[in-house]
């Protein structure tokens, strides 16, 4: 699989199934991280990946009402960083930035993998602080879900999400999006 078939096949699917989560598989996936680009090459990623039974459960609890479907993640990666360790310029602070493009390597990789790497919101980062002990001083930016898409509809979704896993949800034209050489400007 090349990197275009990765971004066209990933999907952020909540219909899974339990899939072995190897060494293996966490080392492909931390060194996708590991090569990204990052300002002044400052690297500010840190991960937790989860995947031992009893703490994926506890992380259950972190897990906002209507991610339910979520339990049957396979790993749970806690996604954090601290805006000192990497650049800020004035008013651009990067390391969000740069964390966001670890991430998505982290997911087009998982993606190549057969994996379904789905980035959510929906939790609590004061629980998942506690839950993995993770020290007040890092950013608690995000969770991935990680887990093998199920052909069978998973019965805790809502319609919507029952729709989105039937068919790409819509996306904005590029034109929605897209200006040239100055903002505003259209083809």
């Amino acid at each position: 699989m090349d990197v275009r078939d990765a971004i066209e096949k990933r999907r952020a699917y909540r219909s899974l199934e339990p899939v072995k989560i190897t060494e293996e598989i966490i080392n492909f996936l931390a060194e996708s991280a590991q090569l990204s680009a990052s300002c002044f090459n400052n690297q500010p990623w840190q991960y937790v990946f989860v995947y031992e039974e009893k703490k994926l459960k506890e992380m259950h609890e972190a897990l906002s009402q209507g991610n339910e479907w979520a339990k049957k993640a396979s790993m749970i990666i806690a996604i954090l960083g601290r805006k000192e360790d990497d650049c800020v310029m004035h008013d651009r602070i990067y390391y969000r930035f740069d964390i966001g493009m670890a991430t998505a390597h982290i997911t087009l990789r998982a993606t190549e993998l057969g994996l379904v790497a789905h980035p959510i919101a929906g939790y609590s980062p004061k629980k998942t602080r506690k839950i993995l002990s993770i020290p007040d001083e890092l950013d608690v930016i995000s969770l991935i879900i990680i887990g093998k898409r199920s052909e069978k509809i998973n019965p805790e979704l809502s319609e919507k999400q029952i729709q989105a896993e039937k068919k790409r949800p819509k996306r904005k034209k590029i034109n929605e999006f897209l200006f040239h050489n100055k903002y505003g400007e259209k083809k």
